[in-house]
């Protein structure tokens, strides 16, 4: 028993400093605005998603032609996804660049993106688009409150302009909030329903057969309850006499 006791204290120990530095670091998150019925949302996130974002991330469990599920042609996705001449609608989702050369650029290879949404949440990627600052001590010039010390530049910055971490004091501690210094080719508003469409697209990529799971799901669960009713009639007819 004393034994057990021992090993219960040293897992104990090897956990709390994981626990407390995770709830250090909680970080407020926003609710995205995610749709999946939304199909013309959908389109517009992955056609951000495949300008801006596979330059250097891949989605190696991406088919392009899944993009079939949101409404796009295979024409439409050679075409208005702006797909390489050798690339067919049947391969995965490539970046750009190799990881070696991400490596050296950034420090680090950019992770694959494919189920980021299910791996980080849709409220944590919505937070993270809109939370980019300029940081002269940063290498790429950027830094993230939802992310501190990023490596990833703001590839969305001519959209949403230049935001400044501003640091006030009150009654002895401090508080941090983001305003925008230099304003972008969208408004606020326009930028935050942008994120959300890039968002609501990795949403749907990290599991493309969502909505087709939740209408099987249905389907079963209406056969089920009309086979309990057939059934139900079943036993009363068939016990009628015996009562």
């Amino acid at each position: 028993m004393n034994t057990f006791k021992k090993l219960v204290a040293a897992a104990l120990l090897l956990v709390m400093p994981a626990v407390a530095l995770a709830s250090g670091a909680a970080v407020h998150l926003d609710q995205a605005p995610v749709n999946l019925e939304d199909q013309a949302s959908l389109q517009r996130g992955a056609k951000l998603f495949t300008s801006r974002c596979l330059a250097c991330h891949a989605a190696a469990s991406m088919r392009y032609n899944r993009l079939n599920d949101i409404g796009l042609s295979d024409e439409q996705i050679k075409t208005d996804l702006g797909l390489p001449e050798d690339t067919k609608v049947g391969d995965t989702m490539q970046a750009a660049m190799d990881a070696g050369s991400a490596k050296l650029a950034y420090g680090v290879a950019p992770p694959d993106l494919s189920v980021i949404a299910r791996s980080r949440s849709a409220d944590w990627l919505y937070t993270y688009l809109r939370s980019f600052y300029v940081d002269a001590n940063r290498p790429s010039g950027w830094n993230n409150t939802a992310f501190p010390n990023v490596g990833m530049p703001h590839v969305l910055a001519d959209l949403q302009g230049e935001q400044h971490l501003v640091v006030e004091a009150h009654d002895g501690h401090e508080t941090h909030k983001l305003e925008l210094a230099a304003p972008g080719s969208m408004t606020t508003a326009e930028y935050d329903a942008t994120a959300g469409d890039l968002v609501n697209y990795l949403v749907f990529m990290g599991e493309p057969a969502k909505l087709v799971r939740y209408k099987l799901g249905m389907i079963v669960l209406g056969f089920l309850a009309v086979l309990f009713v057939l059934v139900f009639a079943l036993k009363k007819e068939i016990w009628r006499d015996i009562h």
